[in-house]
């Protein structure tokens, strides 16, 4: 996103600290706050396969074609890998990891509401060693069934490596499906297979591959994940960050790790419980010997009133009329161009 919502924005950070502290009560907390002042646009973020504790993201558009690797117990980046053989990346907003323990990244987003009739993915193996290096890319074309469309989520499907995207518009968006198996040698066309009632700019799905997350702004929607059917469950509160753009799962699929744009920009995790936790975690926060179920509440004791819906009911006037002042500004500006 760009300056289009400076007026907002102001307004989210006089009027963070109020939504923030309620919803902290449920043990949301800044998991770590990143420190390269490279990172100025982190608009997507996953976390690493083979490194632990460590997350992936990127810069938006005009950085090139970069990825950071970040550790997320000092926020320090630790490796950055530049991606050869991709051409000029145009707006980057996504990134996911496949079953194939590949990394791919999403070159997806349209600032002009769909005027690129085509974008890109780009996949890379994830690197076993964390240094700066050069890793050659697949570059993969995408188009939509019916016509181009702006976006920010890129999800892969971590069971069947599928890779969805879900558009972004004020008056919702929707989920796109991605052929079997893309193709680097023609054009692979995503068909549109759900309506989504929100503003979208990130998604995820869970390491075990029974939820999906989608983020907007001001609030998240979680689902069901089965063969390619979502069926939501759950509405949840989002931290109220300075430009939310990112969400990742855990490794255990425990928590959502949140993140925004900015120089210095915090993470925030966000424990889950209730029917808005992954199959493979309730199973593991069941099973007999384990502890610590306060943050992954297998008996879904929220199930008739999820902790997440408590909490974004947790200042929504608030939010609403953030929400209606950003859509005011990007309309006013729309008409000024």
């Amino acid at each position: 996103m760009r300056p289009l919502f400076a007026a907002a924005a102001a307004s989210v950070l006089v009027m963070g600290p109020l939504v923030g502290t309620a919803a902290a009560d449920d043990g949301e907390s800044v998991a770590f706050t990143m420190s390269d002042p490279r990172i100025t646009e982190s608009s997507g973020l996953v976390a690493s396969r083979l490194h632990k504790g460590v997350y992936w993201t990127h810069n938006d558009s005009d950085d090139g074609p970069y990825v950071y690797a970040v550790d997320s117990a000092t926020g320090r980046t630790v490796a950055t890998v530049t991606l050869r053989g991709v051409g000029s990346p145009r707006d980057v907003e996504a990134i996911s990891m496949g079953p194939d323990g590949a990394l791919y990244v999403g070159d997806i987003g349209d600032n002009l509401d769909g005027s690129w009739p085509h974008v890109w993915i780009y996949r890379f193996p994830e690197p076993k060693r964390l240094a700066d290096q050069t890793v050659t890319a697949t570059q993969f074309t995408v188009t939509y069934d019916k016509g181009p469309r702006n976006a920010e989520a890129m999800m892969v499907d971590p069971k069947s490596g599928r890779v969805y995207i879900a558009s972004k518009n004020e008056d919702g968006g929707g989920l796109y499906e991605g052929p079997a198996k893309l193709s680097a040698s023609g054009t692979n066309v995503f068909r549109r297979i759900a309506d989504i009632p929100l503003w979208i700019t990130d998604g995820a799905f869970s390491p075990d591959g029974s939820r999906l997350v989608l983020r907007g702004y001001f609030g998240a929607l979680m689902y069901r994940w089965s063969d390619g059917t979502a069926r939501r469950i759950d509405q949840m509160h989002v931290p109220l960050q300075r430009q939310g753009e990112s969400v990742a799962f855990t490794p255990d699929g425990r928590a959502l790790m949140y993140g925004s744009e900015g120089t210095g920009s915090e993470v925030w995790r966000v424990p889950l419980s209730g029917d808005d936790l992954p199959d493979a975690a309730r199973r593991a926060a069941s099973s007999p010997g384990t502890s610590g179920t306060s943050s992954a509440d297998a008996t879904g004791s929220g199930t008739d009133e999820p902790g997440s819906t408590r909490q974004f009911a947790l200042g929504a006037v608030t939010l609403a009329a953030i929400a209606a002042l950003l859509i005011g500004v990007r309309r006013l500006l729309r008409r000024e161009r």
